[in-house]
């Protein structure tokens, strides 16, 4: 099947100040030791990437104090140029969310809200084609997806996340087009898993190992699919269904709990 790719635009935050300085999932080992300078030598990569691609990409300055910043899928979600800017369960977070808001609203975005319930952007709340997929369990609550369905104009579907590794949807779950999705089974209650066979009963479903390797912390144009090299599993599942999948190391990122989708925000509808 030939696969067909989309221009995006995706707003990123160079590492300047990645640090890991406590611990807020299961990955994240402050007594560790990390380099900023690896960081941010594989997050360029990553940027650079997507411009080889032809997508286009703005960085949003970081600030000092904040060094999960550079995850910014996290700050917002925006369909239709509408931005519902995230309010982070972690108080280490939170002062992200007034520097997420004053950006889009210097960079033209007319309608810009924070949410009202703990939502984490991108990270629990992921676009499929007329649906938003919508998790919950560690840090969206439930009673956002009510919010992000009738302040973005899609239907939401709930999804219970059950493995406190997967803390967030992007990390269990990935949009490959308006129709594919690829996830792990494993991380997901009972229900949620009947859900997604339900809606997408074609998915490719990531192994124990791949899931742990960050595979589904991926990002899709319809064709070319941007995931940590170690999903090797996934890799081989995409190239069977047509994808041209793109491995990056995202190793020091990974230390604190992110990989390519984490520090990735698409700007739909945006100007």
């Amino acid at each position: 099947m030939q696969r067909t790719a989309t221009s995006r635009h995706y707003l990123m935050v160079e590492p300047t100040y990645f640090d890991v300085e406590y611990s807020i999932n299961p990955w994240m080992h402050p007594e560790l030791p990390t380099y900023p300078k690896v960081a941010l030598e594989q997050w360029s990569a990553l940027r650079d990437l997507y411009l080889e691609l032809g997508h286009r990409v703005d960085v949003l300055e970081p600030r000092p104090g904040l060094p999960d910043m550079v995850f910014s899928a996290n700050g917002a979600t925006v369909v239709d140029g509408r931005v519902l800017v995230a309010r982070f369960r972690h108080p280490q977070r939170r002062p992200e969310s007034d520097v997420f808001r004053g950006w889009f609203t210097d960079h033209g975005f007319s309608v810009v809200r924070q949410a009202q319930w703990t939502n984490e952007g991108e990270g629990d709340c992921l676009t499929a084609g007329a649906r938003i997929l919508a998790g919950s369990g560690f840090r969206t609550t439930p009673e956002a997806h009510t919010e992000i369905q009738e302040f973005l104009g899609l239907p939401t579907v709930t999804l219970t996340l059950t493995d406190p590794r997967y803390y967030h949807l992007d990390t269990a779950l990935a949009v490959l087009d308006d129709d594919l999705i690829m996830y792990s089974p494993q991380a997901f209650s009972a229900d949620s898993v009947r859900r997604l066979q339900e809606l997408y009963p074609d998915a490719i479903t990531a192994s124990a190992d791949d899931a742990e390797a960050f595979g589904l912390n991926a990002v899709s144009d319809g064709r070319h699919v941007v995931l940590p090299h170690g999903a090797t599993g996934v890799i081989a599942q995409l190239r069977e269904r047509g994808f041209e999948p793109i491995g990056v190391d995202m190793s020091e990122l990974q230390k604190a709990g992110g990989g390519p989708k984490c520090c990735t925000l698409e700007l739909r509808g945006a100007a």
